[in-house]
C-alpha cells in the first residue's frame, strides 16, 4: 500500500506592493505603534490616497516608497526649504490652467446650440481658472511673504485711567460715606430748607412790604 505524497504547502501571494508597507523596527517600541504614528502623522494615509488615484496613469507603484518621499519633503520643509512646495504649486496652476482651458473649448462648442451645457461648462472653466490664479497667489506669497504694519493708538487712555480710578476708589468707599457724599449733591440751594436757602441781594435791599407814602 502505498502513501499519498503531501502536497507542498503553498506560499501565500504577498500583498501588492501599493497595499505593503514595510516599517523599519525601532527598539523598545512595538510594530503597531510604529504604525499607529505612521498614521497619525498623515504619511501611510495620504500615501495611499495618492497611489490609488494616480493608479491609472502610472502603474502600481511601492506604499513604501511614497511613505519615504513623503517624509523627506516633510523634513524639508521643516529646515525651511520650500521648493518642492513650490514646484508642486507651479505645476497644479499649469493644471488647472489646462482644465480652464479645455472646458472653455467645450463651452465654445455648444454655444449657440445647447445654451445650458454652454454655460455649465463655463462655469466650471471659471472656478478652474480662479483656482489657477489662487495657486499663483499663493506661491507669490511664499516667494515673497507681504509686509505687514502694525501700529497701536492709545487714545483718551489718561481719561480711561481717571474713570477706572474713580470706579475703584468708589468700590474701595464704606457704604455710609457713599450715603453721606450722595446726600450732600443732593444739597442743592432749591432743596435746603427755606431758612438756610441764600438771599440774593435785591431781596436784601429791598423790604418785603412797600413803604407808605406820607
Amino acid at each position: 500500500m502505498t502513501r499519498a505524497k503531501a502536497k507542498p504547502a503553498v506560499a501565500p501571494e504577498p500583498a501588492p506592493k501599493s497595499r505593503r508597507l514595510e516599517i523599519a523596527a525601532k527598539a523598545g517600541v512595538s510594530e503597531d505603534r510604529l504604525m499607529a504614528d505612521l498614521v497619525a502623522d498623515g504619511e501611510a494615509t495620504n500615501a495611499s490616497t495618492a497611489l490609488r488615484f494616480v493608479s491609472a496613469d502610472h502603474g502600481e507603484l511601492s506604499l513604501t516608497d511614497m511613505v519615504a518621499s513623503l517624509r523627506n519633503h516633510g523634513d524639508a520643509i521643516n529646515r525651511g526649504d520650500l521648493r518642492a512646495a513650490e514646484r508642486m504649486l507651479n505645476a497644479q496652476a499649469v493644471a488647472l490652467n489646462a482644465i480652464f482651458a479645455e472646458l472653455a473649448r467645450r463651452a465654445a462648442l455648444n454655444m449657440g446650440t445647447h445654451l445650458s451645457a454652454t454655460e455649465a461648462y463655463l462655469r466650471l472653466a471659471l472656478k478652474a481658472q480662479s483656482q489657477s490664479r489662487s495657486t499663483v497667489e499663493t506661491l507669490a506669497a511664499i516667494r515673497s511673504p507681504p509686509v505687514v504694519f502694525a501700529r497701536q493708538a492709545n487714545i483718551n487712555q489718561g481719561g480711561q485711567q481717571l474713570i477706572q480710578n474713580q470706579a475703584t476708589a468708589a468700590s474701595n468707599m464704606p457704604l455710609a460715606a457713599m450715603a453721606g457724599k450722595s446726600s450732600a449733591l443732593l444739597q442743592t440751594p432749591f432743596n435746603l430748607p427755606s431758612k438756610d436757602r441764600p438771599t440774593s441781594d435785591s431781596s436784601a435791599t429791598e423790604p418785603n412790604t412797600p413803604e407808605s407814602l406820607p
